[in-house]
């Protein structure tokens, strides 16, 4: 039987850690969104709605019983207490998530899980359920650019999040491969993320790993 494997994906907020996603669920990858996930059970009538009401109260479910992404954010850059609540409430009905989906991806014939996790190495834990973990790269100055672009925000916006993030320096510690997504277009990015993609056999022909280096030394 083929080996599976099970790689962390992981990078800074801007870094371009979700296109990365893209490439490899388009060469088969099964890619397990821990974001994506997020937002569905906060989402109106999501498993972390009822907890999230009783701690929080009302003040922080928006409308149409969705969690107030915006406020829930504000609160938890000000107030560490509110963040490690609502970690407590939300992380464990992701990682059961997570663990279904990869199970069924498995069932499905899967030989490459990809588990997308912004929060990688601040957890502490998914370093030891994965065979490797890719960080995608980039300068805070790249980062701070990129999110200004696409999602309007201010730059203390940015940088508040960026700040509650594990450093770059953390990141690449924790890797066992980095792409530095900078100062290239997006097909060298993708090819950069293709090629690595060859040794863990989504793409057996091609010839070996351009562009992905292993961590700085420390």
């Amino acid at each position: 039987m083929d080996k599976v494997w099970r790689i962390g994906l992981t990078g800074g907020i801007g870094s371009g850690k979700s296109t990365a996603a893209k490439v490899l669920a388009g060469l088969g990858a099964a890619v397990l969104d821990a974001d994506a996930i997020a937002r569905s059970v906060t989402a109106p009538g999501g498993l972390a709605i009822a907890p999230l009401r009783a701690h929080f109260g009302d003040a922080l479910i928006d409308a149409q019983g969705a969690l107030d992404r915006p406020k829930m954010r504000q609160i938890a850059f000000a107030d560490a207490s509110a963040k490690q609540h609502l970690e407590a409430i939300v992380h464990p009905l992701v990682k059961q998530a997570i663990d279904q989906q990869a199970q069924a991806a498995l069932e499905a014939g899967a030989r490459v899980l990809v588990f997308d996790i912004p929060l990688l190495v601040e957890s502490g834990r998914w370093r030891s359920q994965v065979d490797g973990v890719l960080v995608i790269d980039c300068s805070t100055e790249t980062q701070v650019a990129r999110v200004q672009a696409r999602n309007g925000w201010t730059r203390e916006q940015v940088m508040a999040v960026i700040h509650v993030q594990a450093s770059r320096a953390q990141r690449q510690a924790a890797a066992d491969w980095v792409i530095l997504n900078e100062d290239i277009g997006i097909s060298i990015f993708e090819d950069k993320v293709t090629q690595l993609a060859h040794l863990w056999g989504l793409d057996a022909a091609a010839p070996g790993v351009l562009g992905a280096t292993p961590p700085p030394a420390a």
